[in-house]
């Protein structure tokens, strides 16, 4: 068994070696260790434990599981197959009961109760030990033996249920196409989308061209095709992904796994003694109550409403005005709203590409990180990774020490999941002994990949979901805590780790800062001064539409999480149209199924949870705010902000955090001014 790499320890994993075989006998391995050690360990004498030999122990093990479970779960993500899909699916329901076997494991959870009353733990232990204890009562360790086991049956369903979803959407993304024998059909699409259609056909053997779901393809037909019918075939076709509706209604449909999932969310909430889960999701979050929540999303859209109200009313009239177009159809918003942009900012997404090639911005991402943290990002070699376009760097101090490091895997391809997002490879650990590892992150998107011997080159879109990601990945990477349970974002409120990401973010809008990651692919020369005022006056257009569709996402699922019923079939649909009767200034049509593809309440961590993209915005937004007073490359704001929030992990309250940075509570204002919006 010494010979399964996953059970070897590597500070970055040996994808060249590990095969389907490996994965089944290391995680039986490490579940049975995992048994013996919770057996022995729950033995022990309560009047004699210590860190050292209690809490240690544990953390060790997860750890071990951690990293030999979080290369075969990227695999799944990044370059799946049957195979593989087949013993991934296979080890979920064994992680699941082990994991519920920990939860409601009574005599680890008395020991941590009778653990926190020492006095010789530092506050980063109490902090670790208080948040085990509430997940021990939140795992149902405190429940009768027959609500345990139905807890442990709910879990493993779970688990099951949440996978397939994705998987459906991912076979229901790539099972759809359109091929074209010319470019004459796809009028209007700019030369850089026409050569990734081309280089679409050619990677699947066929002449021509080939639009796909995937989304940098469906993008751009729905922003630039003139073909009306192709827009709305397109739209039908990535709208109705994994329904009962569209041009696969039926073969993936995710409507009964959906009603399962939020029927046993609800079920395991009322085990626990809450009265939905939206409460259960709150009892690890910054938000105190769900009505704070709808309180604050219906506040942001009451702001917001009527100037997206506005924005819409103007598109309408442009398309009128523009094409004598006498309805708005969901399939001509992004088309005519890029003119509009185009007509209003002599700018668009596609114009700006040469301007982004990805060596340029990398470069200057890392250049900005430099000035503000002290660190540098070097590409590292001999690394293996899962596919050739993967780039690897490690991260060093101003002293020359790797402190961290990260896999950069940007481009889509098939049989890689759709989206954008940052996961953990490695932690930062520091042990009693002095063995230590360091964290290593996983940086994914889904951009063009580059076409023949031309770099890759981004929109500003693009470029401001990369920084989005890199922040996520510099929380992660330059935590200080040593700690595994608590280090980078591990520890962290849902509705808190958003932060870092979407403070970056706004380095993308800046005229100090755009010149670092801008340069011509052919000249090399920087963004035109005119150019970059147009891109900045366009940041806040359509904003409030914007504002309201993300708040439209965040209520449905608050509420499908807060309001379905204990006692019979949730009507999702139902729930989805009166939010959108509330707050949507766009109406879709009857057949959108767009929550059948929603990964992230449906299979990801987001489920009660997807208002933390605007509650840590409004902290994020503030945050920026004092860069702007201070000076965006002021170093010591830089350090600041780097010791206060990305070098505390889970440490310690985000809230207390954001105000040892910024020396006050976080205001909205901000956020508003940020988004252009008035209310």
């Amino acid at each position: 068994m010494t010979d399964n790499p996953l059970l070897q320890d590597h500070q970055w994993p040996p994808f060249d070696r590990i095969t389907e075989d490996h994965v089944a006998p290391a995680v039986d391995r490490l579940l049975s260790t995992g048994r013996e050690l919770m057996n022995r360990l729950g033995s022990l004498s309560p009047d004699t434990l210590s860190w050292v030999d209690f809490v240690e122990p544990l953390a060790r093990h997860d750890e071990r599981l951690a990293n030999a479970w979080s290369p075969v779960s990227h695999l799944h993500a990044v370059k799946d197959s049957p195979s593989l899909r087949e013993v991934y699916n296979a080890q979920l329901p064994k992680l699941s009961d082990y994991g519920t076997e920990v939860g409601q494991n009574a005599q680890l959870y008395e020991r941590f109760v009778r653990l926190s009353a020492r006095a010789d733990l530092d506050d980063v232990q109490r902090k670790i030990i208080s948040d085990a204890v509430r997940d021990f009562v939140l795992a149902g360790v405190a429940l009768p033996e027959k609500d345990k086991v139905r807890y442990g049956q709910i879990a493993r369903q779970l688990s099951e249920l949440q996978s397939r979803f994705e998987q459906h959407v991912l076979d229901a993304t790539m099972a759809w196409h359109r091929h074209f024998d010319g470019p004459e059909g796809l009028k209007g699409l700019p030369e850089s989308a026409l050569e990734q259609a081309r280089e679409l056909a050619r990677s699947r053997q066929m002449e021509g061209y080939l639009v796909t779901l995937d989304f940098p393809s469906y993008f751009a037909v729905m922003s630039h095709a003139d073909d009306r019918s192709l827009r709305q075939e397109v739209y039908t076709a990535y709208c109705t992904r994994a329904s009962d509706e569209g041009p696969h209604a039926g073969r993936w449909d995710n409507s009964e796994l959906m009603q399962q999932i939020i029927a046993l969310r609800q079920e395991k909430a009322r085990l626990l003694g809450f009265a939905n889960y939206a409460e259960l999701s709150l009892a690890t979050k910054m938000a105190q109550s769900p009505q704070q929540v709808f309180d604050f999303l219906y506040d942001l859209a009451e702001r917001s409403r009527p100037q997206a109200q506005q924005e819409y009313a103007e598109l309408e009239q442009f398309a009128k005005e523009h094409d004598k177009l006498s309805k708005l159809e969901a399939w001509d918003i992004a088309y005519y709203s890029e003119k509009l942009r185009q007509e209003r900012y002599a700018i668009n997404q596609e114009a700006l590409r040469p301007w982004f090639p990805l060596p340029k911005v990398l470069a200057g991402l890392f250049t900005l990180c430099e000035k503000l943290y002290g660190i540098r990002c070097r590409p590292l070699d001999g690394v293996a990774t899962w596919h050739d376009d993967v780039q690897v760097f490690e991260v060093v101090d101003h002293q020359g020490q790797r402190i961290a490091g990260f896999y950069l895997d940007l481009y889509a391809r098939p049989h890689k999941r759709g989206g954008a997002w940052m996961d953990e490879c490695r932690n930062r650990v520091r042990w009693s002994d002095g063995q230590q590892q360091y964290p290593v992150a996983y940086l994914t998107c889904n951009f063009n990949p580059p076409v023949g011997d031309k770099p890759a080159c981004l929109t500003h879109d693009d470029v401001v979901t990369l920084f989005h990601e890199f922040g996520h990945g510099l929380h992660h990477m330059l935590t200080e805590v040593d700690y595994p349970e608590v280090s980078g974002i591990r520890g962290v409120p849902w509705d808190a780790v958003e932060l870092p990401s979407q403070f970056h973010e706004n380095f993308c809008y800046s005229q100090e800062i755009l010149p670092l990651i801008s340069g011509h692919v052919s000249t090399g020369e920087p963004l035109p001064k005119s150019l970059a005022e147009s891109l900045l006056k366009a940041r806040n257009f359509q904003s409030a539409m914007a504002m309201v569709r993300q708040l439209e996402f965040a209520l449905f699922d608050f509420h499908l999480h807060h309001d379905a019923p204990a006692d019979k079939p949730c009507d999702i649909q139902q729930i989805l149209d009166e939010v959108r009767r509330k707050v949507a200034v766009v109406q879709p049509p009857a057949f959108n199924r767009f929550q059948h593809a929603f990964t992230h309440v449906f299979s990801g961590g987001y489920a009660a949870g997807y208002y933390s993209y605007k509650w840590a915005e409004v902290l994020s937004s503030d945050a920026f705010s004092r860069f702007e007073e201070e000076g965006l490359l002021n170093p010591e704001t830089g350090q600041a902000f780097r010791q206060h929030i990305l070098a505390r992990g889970g440490s310690e309250d985000p809230m207390v955090l954001f105000r040892r940075f910024r020396g006050r509570d976080p205001s909205i204002d901000p956020l508003l001014r940020h988004s252009g919006i008035s209310g």
